[in-house]
């Protein structure tokens, strides 16, 4: 059954990390995380405290309060541009906060029904709805892991408490593995330790966050 959704953003640019890197999506920024309160006076205590992201409220571009997964699907077809054909199927990633705090059964068909491939972009704490196309699951230290397998995994690193060896062995599925240097004051030194574990360890991939090297959102 659909319900209301609480939405910081939806806009319209280039995927900006990992295997879908350059591509043109709709990017669907639900309100909300179960990991922080997106508070600043809360982000010490957090059991993720390193978030880069603004998710608090529905005052973002072409954020609000959808009453329907109609509503919301229609919201996010408008941000696709129009295009001739032939053209590429539109591309939707359903990130936050946490989307599937959110993101139901309901409003993926209804994505889907407006043409939409849809992916989410998940702490893996939560189970995702049947049918969802493409599963990206960033583990956060101190957070249980209950998506298992899925298309890819991204883990922010370096990070105190989980360490990429940790995952190798831990009977996860998926298809690509990646590390992403952990923004901030050292990013620069991340990315460097990064790029030299994925070197010496091949299962992994670098994925670097193109969308700010290029000023984009």
């Amino acid at each position: 059954m659909s319900h209301a959704y609480a939405v910081k953003e939806i806009y319209y640019t280039l995927q900006g990390e990992g295997a879908n890197v350059g591509r043109p999506a709709v990017l669907l920024r639900f309100s909300g995380c179960n990991l922080w309160s997106g508070r600043e006076q809360d982000r010490a205590k957090a059991t993720c405290g390193f978030c880069d992201t603004d998710f608090v409220g529905t005052d973002g571009p072409g954020g609000g309060r959808f009453d329907s997964s109609a509503a919301l699907a229609r919201a996010v077809s408008a941000a696709w541009p129009p295009v001739a054909p032939p053209r590429a199927r539109p591309f939707v990633v359903c990130t936050g906060g946490e989307p599937l705090l959110q993101l139901d059964e309901s409003l993926t068909a209804a994505l889907q029904g407006a043409g939409f491939e849809v992916a989410i972009e998940t702490n893996g704490t939560l189970l995702p709805p049947p049918g969802v196309d493409w599963v990206c699951v960033s583990p956060k230290a101190g957070a249980g892991l209950v998506l298992r397998c899925g298309d890819q995994l991204k883990l922010v690193f370096p990070q105190e408490g989980i360490p990429p060896e940790s995952l190798e062995g831990d009977g996860l599925d998926f298809r690509h593995w990646f590390l992403q240097p952990m923004d901030g004051p050292d990013r620069v030194r991340n990315t460097e330790l990064a790029l030299r574990y994925c070197l010496a360890h091949p299962r992994w991939r670098l994925s670097l966050q193109t969308h700010k090297l290029l000023g984009i959102p």
